[in-house]
């Protein structure tokens, strides 16, 4: 199975691009946040899950069946939604980081949506 979407009349989108730079403004993030017990593993916890999802979409690439494709799709929304969770308990944890962790929210609820609308179109 291909990551690449077979439709000529779309606009070019590469999501491979869009979740690892993804990855990259998390990372570049929470570099600027203090280091303290409260923000120490929730830092830990969103780098994880917002660094998966552009790993098990690269995996996807080269799923073996429908199946483990539908799997490797899931896994990314499943990394999108757990990572919205890490960003909403570091706003909590930072307020002064608001306007920065929310846009980044915002990207991964699109990455969510992303996720479930090829797990949808997959299914028919």
């Amino acid at each position: 199975m291909t990551n690449k979407i077979q439709n000529p009349n779309a606009q070019k989108y590469d999501l491979e691009e869009r979740t690892a730079k993804f990855g990259e403004e998390i990372i570049e993030f929470v570099k600027r946040i203090r280091r303290d017990e409260v923000n120490h593993p929730l830092i830990s916890q969103v780098v994880r899950s917002a660094t998966s999802i552009g790993a098990n979409y690269m995996e996807e690439d080269g799923a073996e069946s429908r199946k483990d494709f539908q799997h490797k799709i899931a896994l990314c929304k499943k990394e999108a939604k757990e990572t919205k969770h890490w960003l909403r308990m570091l706003i909590k944890a930072n307020s002064d980081k608001y306007s920065e962790c929310q846009k980044l929210w915002q990207e991964a609820q699109e990455l969510t949506l992303i996720f479930s609308s090829i797990l949808l179109a997959k299914k028919k």
